[in-house]
């Protein structure tokens, strides 16, 4: 039986927009990076923006696979939360923050050695050196980023993600005359085109990781949490613990995102106004994720606190009212993304032929809402209940093989009988469209299942 009752809406929507408003503003300052890179690369010059949508594509696989890991902290820390364990917070961040050292070479070893991923794409040399310059110099800002996905991942756990919020707004506000400065030039500095986001990009990550560890450091809402009352070598046992769920996160993350990434690469051999054009349409895509992601976010908090304080009943209506919610809004969205698909086009500004190759695939960015919304709700709520193994199963063949598999079959026209409109990028997105459909139906059923187990071998407390 379903516990989703239509009465419980008027209390989980309030407290999940309360958790999620901050997290989307936040989501969004951050995204609103790639826009204005992706807009300014735009209008440097072409080769720039291809390098730019290769780069960028490898580069996020890397890092949410690696920050994935890292989110593990916040569901372990939410439910210490709810038990109202707080001394031992500190012991989990201390041995997140080891995990994020290692994770961090790993990373860096990666995004220095990229040689062979950009070749996928066989593109010319002189893109291919733009898009290395552009890891390379990402490598530099990597250990920031993980530390900082730490703090973000105890924020979150413990209902505090305004703090982050306001850090990235202030980092929002150093981007644009940072892009000027090293994209385009001045001060005697000469343009790097593409490259230079990523040198902002850096800048603003280190600043970030200053200001949000002065923050926890002299808050005094910190205090309970012990995180800095000591040193801490490495626990193999709490490591251990946060890898067994993590690197299933992690690796659910890049299934996620290298489906896309491989769809940039591929697309790439159809020139470079289809990747050009490919890339805004991806990245107007991402934006809009920033809202299913930021609820359930906050729905995975709510959750994971309600299963510490062992309240499982209550922690699985919260779980299927953010599902209808969140799919609700996400169907709105994707209707007004297809009306004024033209209008949000010409925001980005782009040649007249990367905008007519645009056009048709706004309409997979307005259709897939529904099934994003489901699928990523389904899957943060799992991660409250610490499952995470066969959500990564269920990534792996829906996106990989389906989206993937089934997109390069349609795109490239394998068998010859692909209808027109379905080959080339079209096939694609259409591929990635039906995967997360499928993901979003064997997610939902995993969550439904689990819950009725957590209430038989946790009995609730009564409220």
């Amino acid at each position: 039986m379903l516990h989703f009752k239509l009465s419980r809406l008027r209390e989980d929507i309030p407290s999940l927009l309360k958790l999620a408003g901050p997290l989307l503003i936040g989501q969004l300052a951050v995204i609103t990076f790639g826009v204005l890179d992706t807009a300014m690369t735009a209008r440097y010059s072409a080769d720039d923006l291809a390098a730019l949508a290769m780069a960028s594509a490898i580069f996020i696989s890397i890092y949410v696979g690696l920050t994935g890991v890292i989110s593990a902290l916040a569901p372990i820390a939410g439910q210490l939360f709810g038990a109202k364990r707080f001394g031992e917070i500190g012991e989990e961040v201390r041995q997140a923050t080891w995990l994020a050292v290692g994770l961090t070479l790993l990373g860096g070893a990666i995004l220095l050695n990229a040689d062979h991923l950009l070749q996928i794409s066989q593109v010319t040399p002189d893109i291919e050196g733009k898009a290395k310059l552009y890891l390379n110099i990402l490598a530099i800002g990597l250990p920031a980023s993980m530390a900082m996905r730490v703090l973000m991942a105890l924020h979150n756990a413990v209902s505090r993600p305004a703090v982050i919020t306001v850090v990235q707004l202030i980092g929002l506000g150093l981007k644009l005359p940072l892009n000027l400065l090293f994209i385009y030039g001045g001060l005697g500095i000469e343009g790097m085109g593409g490259p230079g986001c990523a040198v902002a990009t850096v800048i603003i990550n280190w600043f970030w990781l200053i200001i949000t560890l002065g923050f926890v450091l002299f808050d005094g809402f910190y205090g309970p949490f012990k995180i800095f009352a000591r040193f801490s070598w490495p626990d193999w046992h709490r490591i251990w613990t946060l890898l067994k769920l993590g690197a299933p996160i992690g690796f659910s993350y890049l299934i996620e995102v290298t489906s896309f990434t491989f769809m940039s690469l591929f697309i790439a051999r159809l020139g470079t106004t289809a990747l050009a054009g490919h890339q805004i349409v991806a990245n107007m895509g991402t934006v809009i994720y920033m809202v299913p992601l930021s609820l359930s976010i906050a729905t995975m908090t709510l959750v994971s606190q309600s299963i510490g304080a062992n309240k499982q009943e209550r922690a699985e209506e919260i779980g299927w009212s953010s599902v209808f919610f969140t799919t609700i809004l996400c169907v709105s969205i994707g209707i007004a993304v297809w009306i004024f698909r033209v209008q949000l086009l010409d925001l980005y500004d782009p040649p007249e032929e990367v905008k007519v190759f645009s056009i048709p695939l706004f309409l997979f960015i307005a259709f897939y809402q529904v099934f994003d919304a489901l699928q990523i709700t389904a899957a943060f709520i799992l991660r409250a209940y610490r499952i995470a193994f066969w959500p990564m199963v269920i990534y792996a063949g829906s996106l990989w093989g389906v989206g993937l598999g089934g997109g390069y079959l349609m795109g490239f026209n394998v068998f010859g009988n692909t209808p027109e409109f379905l080959q080339g990028a079209n096939g694609f997105w259409a591929g990635n469209s039906m995967s997360l459909g499928l993901a979003a139906l064997l997610l939902l059923y995993l969550f439904r299942k689990t819950a009725a187990r957590f209430e038989k071998t946790h009995p609730p407390v009564e409220v």
